[in-house]
C-alpha cells in the first residue's frame, strides 16, 4: 500500500465506502480515514471520529466554537503551540508537519460510543496505518485508545494502565513509546501545561534512538 502524500486526507487510499460495521453505515456521513504526514514520528490515535471530523473526513476535527482558549482547548491548538501544525493554515485543513491523526474506529454514530466490534472491524486499518508510518511515538488520546494500543502494543499488563496516571507520561511500546492523553476538551489546565511541558522535552531527546529502552 503506497501513500500518496500530495494530499493529507487517506494519504493510503483506504476503502471509503467500508460496510464492515451495517449500524453504522446508517449513522455516518463518511469514512474518516487518517490524516496527515506519512513520514511522522509522533503519531496520535482517538476513539471515533468528533461530529465535525464526519463531516469534513479529518480527525480530532472540533467546531469553531470549540476551539477557544475560554472553553477547553482542542488538539490542534496544542499542536500549533508545539510547532506541529501551521497555525495560519484552515481550519478544515492543517497542514500538519510530523504528526500523523487517526481513529481507532473510522464511523460515527452520534449518540453512542463504538463497540468492542466496531473496534475490531476497525484494527486492521489502523494496523496498516501504524505498520506503513512506523511512527516513533503514539499518542493515545482518551481512555479507550490507552486501553487498547496498550493491550496491542506494549508490554504493560493492561492492569497498570489508567489514563489519569499515565498522562503526560511515557511508557514503552513494541518498538515506539506511548505518551497517553487525555481528550483535550477534558484536560484541566494543569492537564494540558503538564502533557505540552512533557512532549517539549521529548522531543528536544534523542527519541529517534531510544527504541527498547525501558521507560517504566
Amino acid at each position: 500500500m503506497d501513500a500518496n502524500q500530495q494530499t493529507r486526507a487517506n494519504p493510503y487510499g483506504m476503502d471509503e465506502d467500508c460496510r464492515n460495521c451495517p449500524a453504522l453505515c446508517e449513522t455516518r456521513t463518511q469514512v474518516v480515514h487518517g490524516y496527515g504526514d506519512v513520514g511522522a514520528d509522533f503519531l496520535f490515535v482517538g476513539e471515533r471520529p468528533t461530529a465535525r471530523a464526519d463531516e469534513v473526513g479529518v480527525p480530532f476535527l472540533v467546531e469553531d466554537s470549540e476551539r477557544s482558549d475560554e472553553d477547553g482547548t482542542s488538539l490542534r491548538r496544542m499542536l500549533e503551540r508545539l510547532g506541529l501544525c501551521d497555525a495560519t493554515s484552515p481550519a478544515d485543513r492543517p497542514e500538519l508537519e510530523n504528526v500523523y491523526l487517526t481513529n481507532l474506529t473510522r464511523c460515527r454514530d452520534p449518540d453512542r460510543k463504538p463497540t468492542d466490534g466496531e473496534i475490531g472491524n476497525c484494527e486492521p486499518y489502523l494496523n496498516a496505518e501504524i505498520r506503513m508510518i512506523n511512527p516513533e511515538i503514539i499518542v493515545p488520546v482518551g481512555e479507550r485508545a490507552l486501553a487498547e494500543i496498550g493491550v496491542e502494543y506494549t508490554t504493560t499488563p493492561v492492569e497498570e494502565l489508567a489514563l489519569e496516571s499515565d498522562h503526560a507520561t511515557t511508557i514503552r511500546g513494541r518498538g515506539f513509546e506511548l505518551v497517553p492523553m487525555v481528550e483535550p476538551r477534558e484536560q484541566t489546565d494543569a492537564q494540558t501545561q503538564a502533557w505540552l511541558e512533557h512532549f517539549v522535552e521529548l522531543m528536544a531527546s534523542d527519541y529517534r534512538q531510544t527504541k527498547g529502552r525501558q521507560k517504566r
